[in-house]
């Protein structure tokens, strides 16, 4: 199962070079060069779409534009600040807390309220970076290797670290969620140091915008019994999040 996941992720990262450097991509030209099915890549596509690399057209699939890209970036930063909002309420005042890479969860640094002593361990440089000179708050960084997709620290250095401090909580976002798998992300590594983070903190407060619920990538990291709550932008009593009040706590 390992083998197949890394499979399908190198498949993915060998699509999305071409999108970068072609703008565009045939689905029988990518299946004979990758010596797999047009259905597999076609799969694979739609994950690229899902985290937003992509857009799915007929016979293949296109980069997105930045114009694009620019309005889906401006609709999910509202979310995103919603989702702030929320998450600033529930850090503790003292003790740890922990925060992974991703914007999401950045979105919630300028909005901490003041501490008295809180220690926060992240895997992100920018998230780390900005936490500092902040009264009564330790920043840590869990040090590792720079993943050049998603800026965040990962490898075995990351995942040894993340596990050294005990934490109340552990802010983490997902690629995507989906009601069965849980949380995924776009690779092992990511999943990993989200793992290990999790393994020491009393509570995970999973961050997502409804964007990416219902969807799934290649890596599934926590299951729902590990997750506390589950925080969007939505109203807890949207009916979107119907599916997902059977498997976790939302806010």
């Amino acid at each position: 199962m390992q083998e197949l996941a890394l499979a399908t992720e190198g498949r993915i990262q060998w699509l999305r070079r071409r999108l970068h450097e072609r703008g565009q991509i045939a689905v029988g030209e990518a299946a004979g060069e990758l010596g797999v099915s047009e259905m597999t890549v076609r799969r694979d596509l739609r994950t690229l779409e899902e985290l937003g690399w992509a857009r799915r057209v007929r016979g293949g699939a296109l980069a997105l534009g930045s114009a694009h890209s620019s309005d889906r970036q401006r609709r999910r930063a509202r979310a995103k600040g919603v989702i702030a909002g929320k998450l600033a309420t529930l850090v503790p005042d003292t003790g740890a807390l922990a925060l992974d890479a991703s914007s999401t969860v950045m979105r919630a640094v300028p909005l901490l309220p003041p501490v008295r002593s809180l220690d926060v361990i992240t895997n992100s440089v920018t998230t780390f970076e900005a936490l500092q000179e902040r009264a009564g708050l330790r920043a840590m960084l869990t040090g590792g290797t720079r993943d050049p997709r998603t800026g965040s620290l990962v490898g075995p250095l990351a995942v040894s670290s993340a596990r050294r401090l005990a934490t109340q909580r552990f802010f983490m976002s997902a690629a995507a969620v989906d009601v069965d798998l849980g949380p995924c992300e776009a690779s092992l590594e990511e999943a990993e140091v989200k793992i290990s983070l999790s393994e020491v903190a009393h509570e995970v407060v999973l961050a997502a915008d409804s964007s990416k619920l219902d969807s799934r990538t290649v890596a599934p990291s926590l299951p729902w019994d590990r997750i506390t709550l589950l925080v969007t932008e939505l109203d807890p009593d949207d009916r979107r999040l119907d599916r997902y009040r059977r498997v976790v706590e939302i806010l």
